[in-house]
């Protein structure tokens, strides 16, 4: 029985915090009892004297869960780059045992989990090198995470200009990773301008991936409405 969804996008600022927070709100609003857990966030905020994990900070507060900042993400890194760069420049690079004992923790805690990825589904998320860029330790991308909390995923795409192609080849990464993958979210429907194009956008990455289209979301929405989920 799934226990949880983990959410990624076909690249960055696609909008998945946003995503999220509306499927955590959905989950908790429907009765079930739903948290939040990221691995890694870097660009953490400073505010009354400590940093703040932003996108945990949203979800948080819009799926209104009582959840701490340290239950909820287990490394928060300051610069706003990829973790792997920003833990290589602050210390503190993420070990995985440790990503699953706090995901461990997070289901313990609730019935389901969304767990929210870093970037895009290539992001990486650890990469120990020298400073001729040769790897001298470990390596951790997205998909080592993925499989170890062992979620099917949930694809966060826009349908603007270019989305099919973004769509098409995370979905195809994925599964060539062995990834399951529950369908796609649609993400600024609308803000386009052209419903047209954005329209065949979404019916081309339906038929090409083979995958559900769950929502379509507009900018500003509180909810999720009755999806397939």
């Amino acid at each position: 029985m799934v226990n949880g969804y983990f959410v990624t996008a076909t690249g960055t600022d696609v909008g998945k915090t946003f995503v999220t927070a509306l499927l955590v709100k959905k989950w908790r609003d429907s009765g079930i009892d739903a948290g939040y857990y990221k691995a890694a966030l870097s660009g953490a905020e400073f505010k009354n004297g400590k940093w703040i994990a932003g996108d945990a900070e949203y979800v948080k507060n819009f799926a209104g869960l009582s959840d701490t900042q340290e239950e909820m993400v287990s490394y928060v890194y300051k610069e706003a780059v990829s973790p792997h760069l920003a833990a290589r420049k602050e210390g503190n690079p993420v070990e995985l045992s440790k990503v699953v004992d706090d995901f461990g923790k997070a289901l313990k805690k609730h019935s389901f989990v969304f767990v929210e990825g870093s970037g895009g589904i290539l992001c990486p998320i650890r990469y120990d090198v020298d400073r001729s860029c040769n790897l001298v330790g470990q390596q951790i991308f997205l998909e080592d995470i993925m499989k170890a909390v062992n979620l099917p995923l949930l694809i966060v795409t826009s349908s603007a200009l270019g989305s099919i192609n973004a769509c098409v080849l995370t979905v195809e990464y994925a599964r060539s990773r062995g990834l399951s993958v529950r369908g796609i979210v649609v993400n600024r429907y609308g803000d386009s301008g052209n419903l047209e194009m954005e329209n065949d956008n979404i019916c081309m990455m339906q038929k090409i991936t083979g995958l559900e289209i769950l929502a379509k979301v507009k900018t500003g929405d509180f909810d999720l409405g009755a999806g397939p989920f």
